[in-house]
């Protein structure tokens, strides 16, 4: 069936870009397991003329570094999958040559039942499961990165880019101005490219790091930030290449310097009334408050492989250094994993500050609210709060990937939150990754072992 009138579904912001002009290309994408946008572009006459097309499933065990997974499977037979648009995905992809729009697609098998390991999937099945229960789940996600001087030479380090001043970017500048403006020119870029694709910032400050930079994005519906931060993480990096410069969101790129987090702020409402379930009429923490910290004080352990996938990101978990190493909780405290930020009482949250920037956000969001998720239907108390410094606490999670993934594999409740068959395939995967970084001899070995052991 065609779609000659496709663009009368797409949101206003894309309808607008293209005012008064041909649009050239579509691109028809989905996210992998790492986050990598994959899929296929078509003349914009073509899409227009047909209603789904297919990718294999494969696509879903490959590595970040383009090996490719068993899935335990006898044959290796790479099935397609049917890929249809969701049309209110399409959004400009204003960096491109030509009038092209992005749009991300669904994902099913053959006989029409959602691909389990699919990311935007996964993410969409914990959300169910909350609306099953008459809630409706709320994030509001903080993104932190790095732009960095362009490297070509993996064996070289990553330095901090080149300023306007013509020095190289200084660390330890926390919510300077100045130090914005250093690179405002890429912070230019990716005002405009979002206002281009209908992406509100809620804002842009300066973080710790030399050329770390944190943008926030405003409340809303998990699935639908999940498409934001996976069209930003694009955006971003194109503004970037504009500028001569690159945009990183790996958890720790510098030595000495401040990881990258993607902190979620979770709250929950009642689908009937919209208020928020966190908090009483009289503007109390509820029951069901503690209990979704409690599931994930619980569950977080089983889910960290999520939070922090690949080898480079538990590089982060420093003590001391603006990540936390825990998962204790405590109100406006910054040294917990778990933290509650002043508000008021119907903006009553929790903030997993967990999660590194390197997650996929569909696995990333999906993971913290599962854990959410079964402390509220277990009504699972929590530990009691955390009041001093949470760096001087038991660390009580995962350090390393193998020691994640040994959780994230162990039967748990988890499991059936996310499917089965999805904890399988991802397990092998990032099992993969690990076996391939095993075989890299860094330049820290050489220093130290070559000649002293």
């Amino acid at each position: 069936m065609s779609r000659p009138d496709w663009l009368a579904q797409a949101p206003a912001h894309a309808r607008a870009f293209l005012d008064g002009r041909r649009l050239d290309e579509v691109e028809c994408i989905i996210a992998d397991l790492s986050g990598i946008a994959r899929g296929k572009a078509m003349p914009a006459a073509k899409f227009a003329t047909q209603s789904h097309f297919y990718l294999p499933n494969s696509i879903f065990q490959q590595t970040i570094t383009g090996d490719w997974a068993d899935d335990g499977d006898a044959a290796f037979l790479e099935p397609d999958m049917v890929l249809t648009p969701d049309f209110s995905t399409a959004s400009a992809a204003p960096w491109t040559a030509d009038w092209t729009m992005q749009v991300i697609h669904d994902m099913r098998d053959q006989s029409g039942e959602p691909v389990p390991v699919a990311p935007r999937n996964v993410l969409k099945r914990v959300v169910a499961l909350y609306e099953a229960q008459g809630w409706k789940p709320v994030v509001a996600p903080e993104m932190e990165f790095y732009l960095v001087a362009r490297n070509i030479d993996p064996a070289k380090p990553v330095e901090p880019p080149m300023g306007r001043s013509g020095r190289r970017a200084a660390a330890r500048q926390a919510y300077s101005m100045s130090a914005v403006d250093e690179y405002g020119r890429v912070i230019d870029d990716i005002y405009d490219f979002a206002e281009a694709m209908g992406l509100e910032i809620d804002g842009i400050l300066q973080e710790g790091g030399a050329g770390q930079v944190e943008m926030n994005l405003r409340h809303g519906d998990p699935v639908k930030l999940a498409d934001e931060i996976f069209y930003f993480k694009r955006l971003i990096r194109e503004a970037a290449l504009r500028h001569d410069c690159y945009a990183t969101f790996m958890a720790k790129p510098i030595q000495d310097e401040p990881g990258s987090a993607m902190h979620i702020h979770h709250s929950v409402v009642d689908r009937a009334t919209g208020a928020n379930i966190f908090v009483g009429p009289d503007g109390s923490e509820t029951e069901a408050f503690l209990h979704f910290i409690g599931g994930m004080q619980a569950h977080m352990p089983s889910v960290i492989a999520l939070l922090a996938p690949y080898v480079n990101s538990y590089r982060r978990y420093v003590r001391d250094f603006a990540a936390p190493v825990n998962l204790e909780w405590g109100r406006d405290n910054r040294t917990t994993g778990l933290r509650v930020p002043i508000s008021d009482p119907a903006s009553k949250r929790v903030e997993n500050r967990i999660a590194g920037m390197d997650c996929n956000p569909y696995l990333g969001l999906a993971a913290s609210l599962a854990c959410g998720y079964l402390g509220l239907r277990d009504r699972i108390a929590p530990q009691p709060q955390f009041t001093g410094d949470a760096y001087n606490s038991a660390e009580g999670m995962p350090r390393d990937l193998t020691t994640a993934l040994d959780r994230f594999e162990a039967p748990s409740p988890i499991h059936d939150v996310l499917h089965p068959h999805f904890v399988s395939i991802y397990g092998a995967v990032k099992r993969m990754e690990v076996d391939a970084f095993l075989q890299v001899i860094s330049p820290w070995e050489r220093e130290h072992l070559l000649l002293n052991v």
